[in-house]
């Protein structure tokens, strides 16, 4: 089976039910998506697929057909981090840190369906990841700050 994470090509041998949380961290060894509860609810497990926040602990690899996968890893840029990733820094979000690539992930991709998110919109939009540390505030101080990045240009 053929699977395109972050702009990499690559071949997996793989059942087509495995969930593809599994195929990126133990055959991919991309270890940024996390294992939190293996039922989509926690949201340690977000990526992207053609650019939508996904939970990878329930997403099957063989339903994906051609779509293209973006971890954590792949969110930045070579020479710079991407907005969202500047700002949880900013904003020095992370706490524990186990929730927060699914985090970015999850504001990335809210981000780019609305770029001028209100605080009740990122609230419910951020809402779908759980942050047992509490850092809600700061969370969507850095959304706020990510989207005015992202309106100068």
């Amino acid at each position: 089976m053929r699977l395109t994470v972050n702009g990499t090509e690559h071949e997996v041998d793989v059942e087509p039910d495995m969930p593809l949380l599994w195929v990126l961290r133990d055959e991919l060894n991309i270890t940024g998506p996390k294992y939190g509860c293996g039922i989509a609810q926690c949201g340690a497990c977000t990526v992207h697929v053609d650019g939508l926040a996904v939970r990878a602990c329930q997403l099957a690899v063989g339903d994906l057909a051609d779509g293209a996968v973006t971890t954590i890893e792949g969110l930045a840029q070579p020479d710079s981090l991407h907005v969202v990733q500047q700002a949880w820094i900013d904003h020095q979000v992370a706490q524990c840190g186990y929730c927060q690539s699914g985090q970015i992930m999850q504001a990335a991709a809210f981000l780019d369906l609305n770029p001028e998110p209100t605080d009740e919109e990122i609230d419910a939009a951020m809402s779908a990841i759980l942050c047992r540390c509490g850092t809600y505030p700061r969370i969507r101080a850095a959304v706020h700050a990510a989207a005015a990045k992202l309106q100068e240009g």
